[in-house]
């Protein structure tokens, strides 16, 4: 028996994307049947910008205008878009082919392998599920800005420096509860709370544009320096790019809930760029109006909670304040909703492949949802507040490294596939497949220097310690774990794999 399910051959008879299991995964009723097809587009474009802009797109402006400058944040953020975009360009490119539940876990099964699949998948699972968990925290850490007499009661202990407090504690376990029991009342509700989150976020975000362009003729669009004296532009432009990857993780959760489209796989690609070139255009409006607001020797409140609400309250008052609130809830509340789908899509998928117990790939039977694998995801995530923001963002940190790895084999299972030898491709990529090739080549050398930045000495992204270590226990564990499912996970025949990956019965 081979290590991977069959890919698909050459056939001039295919009438779909791909032969084998991928045909079956587009015609098989039974698919249908396990997974609702209720995602709508403008849904799926929800997903991906609400989980890609969260609590950094509105707490952190001020902090990037000192590191870079107004030239280097913007140009930095600009230009790490468009290379995200570019490795966006793969995901939309796959999904065409593998347009099933499971995102980059299937990707990987199909073209790499059973084990190189549980790799991607043991790393996804804990980083989406981490990042529900930061979001709920998030909810807290606003509520603790806001009311701070309130929140800062019944003081429970200290861990990495960070107090717990029950409020904060209760406050983000509700977050998460209210979100898991959205998610398995069906994909419907979870995706339409999503776009409407994500409406009102734009819409916030588009009034505090209009403030600061009333401020900047007012006084002469009098911005916060360009570049930092001592620096070179291209030093600070660098530092941003650095950190722009990161600040649009979340594209990638389109893919989860391929299965449950209810329009063609053709329009993902579009979708997901969409999605990453608005997302880019938050963090520049608000790295600008932050500017504007700052001028060019301005208080940036270094001592203040949170500096960027305290500049945009300086020209809007109150009321830009109360909009920097709200888009910042919607931020952390479209993370939790985006994730949670995510995180949920891959642990079902796991459990379906084998690589977990097979319990966590049921979808119950009333609102068709993982309703195990949902619990499971809002129990774990359950246990966050109770360690703090200082040592859940080791770990956060940490599951970097997976998503960027997840980022390099979705982009080199894409080259698979467009290559000329294999089946349906003119459907999928038309003429154009030879430019998606190269585009895909890109991409994956693009995620080997995210994952470069990461552990290079000196990088502005270099993992500290603490996640280090975290990466290390992680990875142990995972080697653990796929011992005691080695035999379950490759002694389940290819035609089972491929059934209940790429056409899943409930």
């Amino acid at each position: 028996m081979s290590e991977r399910p069959s890919a698909p051959q050459p056939s001039d008879a295919a009438p779909s994307p791909a032969s084998g299991p991928v045909a079956t995964a587009s015609a098989s009723p039974e698919h249908e049947r396990s997974l609702q097809s209720t995602l709508k587009p403008s849904w799926v474009f929800a997903i991906a910008l609400g989980s890609a802009v969260g609590w950094g797109a509105f707490m952190l402006p001020v902090d990037w205008l000192q590191d870079g400058g107004t030239a280097g944040a913007l140009i930095g953020f600009a230009i790490g878009a468009v290379l995200i975009g570019i490795i966006g360009i793969s995901y939309g490119m796959i999904i065409r082919v593998l347009p099933v539940t499971g995102g980059e876990l299937a990707f990987a099964l199909q073209e790499f392998g059973r084990r190189n699949a549980f790799v991607v998948g043991w790393f996804l699972a804990l980083a989406y599920a981490c990042i529900v968990a930061l979001n709920a925290t998030a909810v807290a850490l606003v509520v603790r800005m806001l009311l701070p007499g309130l929140m800062e009661q019944v003081h429970l202990y200290t861990v990495a420096g960070w107090d717990i407090y029950l409020p904060e504690v209760i406050v983000a376990a509700l977050a998460i509860i209210a979100t898991g029991l959205m998610n398995v009342m069906g994909t419907a509700l979870s995706g339409r709370f999503q776009f409407i989150a994500c409406i009102v976020l734009i819409a916030a975000v588009v009034a505090i544009l209009i403030g600061a362009i009333v401020h900047g003729i007012q006084h002469g669009f009098a911005l916060y320096p360009a570049f930092h004296e001592g620096s070179s532009p291209v030093s600070a432009i660098a530092v941003m790019i650095a950190f722009a990857p990161w600040a649009f993780v979340g594209f990638d959760n389109v893919p989860q809930a391929a299965g449950e489209f209810d329009f063609s796989p053709r329009k993902a690609l579009f979708l997901i760029l969409a999605a990453i070139g608005t997302a880019g255009l938050v963090y520049v409006v608000m790295i600008f109006s932050s500017s504007v607001a700052l001028g060019p020797g301005g208080n940036t409140h270094p001592d203040a909670a949170w500096p960027t609400a305290e500049v945009i309250a300086g020209i809007m008052g109150p009321f830009g304040k109360a909009l920097m609130v709200i888009a910042v809830l919607m931020g952390v509340a479209t993370g939790l909703n985006g994730f949670t789908v995510s995180s949920s899509r891959v642990l079902m998928a796991m459990g379906r492949a084998k690589m977990l117990p097979a319990v966590f790939g049921r979808v119950e039977s009333k609102h068709r949802t993982p309703v195990v694998a949902i619990v499971f995801t809002s129990v774990l995530c359950l246990l966050a507040p109770f360690f703090g923001r200082s040592a859940l963002q080791w770990i956060v940190d940490m599951t970097s490294v997976g998503v960027t790895i997840a980022y390099g084999y979705t982009c080199l299972a894409a080259f698979k596939l467009a290559h000329p030898t294999r089946a349906g491709g003119h459907d999928a990529f038309g003429r154009a497949r030879p430019v998606y090739r190269v585009i895909a080549l890109i991409g994956a050398i693009l995620a080997l220097g995210f994952l470069l930045l990461l552990f290079i000495p000196g990088s502005p992204g270099r993992l500290g310690p603490q996640p280090l270590i975290a990466l290390a226990v992680w990875v142990v564990l995972g080697a653990v774990f796929l011992a005691t499912r080695h035999r379950a996970l490759m002694s389940a025949p290819e035609e089972e794999l491929e059934k209940v990956i790429l056409d899943p019965e409930p």
